[in-house]
């Protein structure tokens, strides 16, 4: 297989920015606009079934960019290395954690991930005002240094904060066009959660109280916890701000930029997932995080396009809308307040509706299968055999989206029911000290779904060719 099975239309306008419109006409408009997706969601111990903290991400990006997964070992670093980030170099620190995580095939940098003490980031494009000029930091890159570089969700906003401030943003994100921006951020731990939102070399953070979801525009206003030093002067200098305002100040009043992209492209997602959040909360399980990675409005995890794209619900959380971004990664993260209790990373290749999440963890590592893909279309590589066949049932849903995720629920149930067995036997093991006997469980168990899902994509694939 030597071509993507969908390949998505080019932007003819590749280097010029969507300000540059007169206005918004829907589809007509859609090869101009710069790619502008992604969702995050987070619920905290309080808000949980299970007293633990769940974190979710969808990756938006162009839909044949395959983006396997990625394993970094923890590793020590001698004085005065350096690093090389995807545009820059700077100076690396004495150790990074382990991370798993899920990286655009060319990047540096990771779409989200955690790392081996529990802390979890995904980023998401926002447009703020600060023109973006040079070479910087991506937010992909500050991810993966929040990733490798912490030990808990705060230290992380800390990290990410302070890279920001000293190196600023900047270099395309995207390898088909020449296009920088600015960056959030969801940020979550075993026992706290924290939105970080960015213009260029400025931030302001917000933590979490219960439930949060984050998607494509600043959404921090006057309610923010912290802020970058003279954020509130640069805002009054530029004019974003008026000089000795009243109240408190509001960050996304003064740097969100509104003449990009129109609301409606991350409006709709952003109350869809708050609003779900908000009726589960304190009762949300996995079941239901990946339910709302899946979300296509009414339709839910069936994808059944039915709106134009000047209406907001066209613009789904699990996205289908090239060449604004189509969802080509996800994870589900829990995290247990207890350290027995194995960290679980549930990673799903391609668009979440038509594929389904695999159990990874530490212990038990990542099977090098996942790792493969890249910009070729390749079947030796599971991300794109996940690709092939969203795109199948993405060119017929009203024949495939039903018998698809039919077909991937019942193998996920199997495997949800496996994972509880696996993880509270290992669970016992560590409490008794047997700690590489838990490993060993959690290995068996994990490689052996990622094997049994790949079975089951052939399979599912041969169908559907014939």
């Amino acid at each position: 297989m030597n071509a993507c099975p969908v390949r998505p239309p080019r932007a003819g306008a590749a280097g010029r920015t969507a300000g540059s419109r007169a206005g918004w006409k829907g589809a007509d408009c859609r090869a101009l606009l710069p790619r502008t997706a992604c969702d995050s969601i987070v619920a905290l111990r309080n808000a949980t079934a299970a007293g633990v903290v769940l974190f979710g991400k969808n990756s938006d990006r162009p839909a044949c960019e395959a983006q396997p997964l990625c394993f970094l070992p923890r590793a020590r670093h001698g004085p005065g290395e350096r690093v090389r980030c995807q545009y820059i170099e700077i100076e690396q620190v004495p150790e990074t954690a382990a991370v798993i995580a899920s990286r655009p095939y060319w990047l540096w940098g990771f779409e989200h991930g955690v790392n081996e003490y529990g802390v979890a980031i995904g980023n998401h494009t926002v447009f703020a005002k600060d023109p973006l000029e040079g070479k910087g930091l991506i937010g992909m890159d500050l991810v993966r240094l929040g990733l490798e570089r912490s030990r808990s969700a705060r230290q992380a906003a800390d990290v990410i904060s302070a890279l920001v401030q000293a190196y600023g943003q900047g270099g395309s994100g995207f390898a088909d066009k020449e296009w920088p921006y600015h960056n959030s951020f969801l940020i979550a731990d075993g026992s706290e959660a924290y939105l970080l939102e960015t213009s260029d070399r400025w931030w302001a953070w917000r933590r979490v109280r219960d439930v949060a979801s984050a998607s494509n525009h600043i959404a921090i206003g006057t309610d923010w916890d912290a802020l970058a030093p003279g954020a509130v002067e640069h805002a009054v200098e530029r004019g974003w701000w008026p000089r000795g305002g009243a109240g408190r100040f509001d960050f996304a009043g003064a740097f969100r930029d509104h003449a990009v992209v129109p609301a409606i492209l991350s409006s709709g997602r952003h109350q869809r997932a708050w609003a779900r959040l908000q009726e589960r909360k304190g009762s949300l399980t996995e079941a239901d995080f990946r339910a709302l990675l899946r979300d296509h409005y009414e339709s839910g995890a069936l994808y059944c396009p039915r709106y134009s794209a000047d209406d907001e619900r066209y613009y789904t959380i699990c996205m289908h809308a090239e060449p604004v971004g189509t969802t080509t990664a996800s994870a589900v993260v829990r995290i247990a307040p207890e350290r027995e209790v194995p960290l679980g990373y549930w990673a799903c290749l391609g668009s979440p509706c038509a594929s389904a999440f695999l159990p990874l963890y530490f212990e038990a590592g990542v099977p090098q299968v996942l790792l493969r893909g890249g910009e070729n279309a390749d079947l030796d590589s599971p991300w794109w055999k996940f690709r092939e066949i969203a795109a199948r049932v993405e060119r017929s849903p009203d024949r495939y989206a039903r018998c698809v995720r039919a077909f991937w629920d019942e193998f996920e149930a199997e495997i949800v029911v496996g994972a509880e067995r696996a993880e509270q036997e290992a669970a016992t093991r560590k409490r008794r000290g047997d700690s590489e006997g838990a490993a060993g469980v959690l290995r068996a168990f994990s490689f052996d779904a990622v094997r049994r899902a790949l079975e089951k994509a052939d399979e599912l694939l041969a169908a559907l060719r014939a």
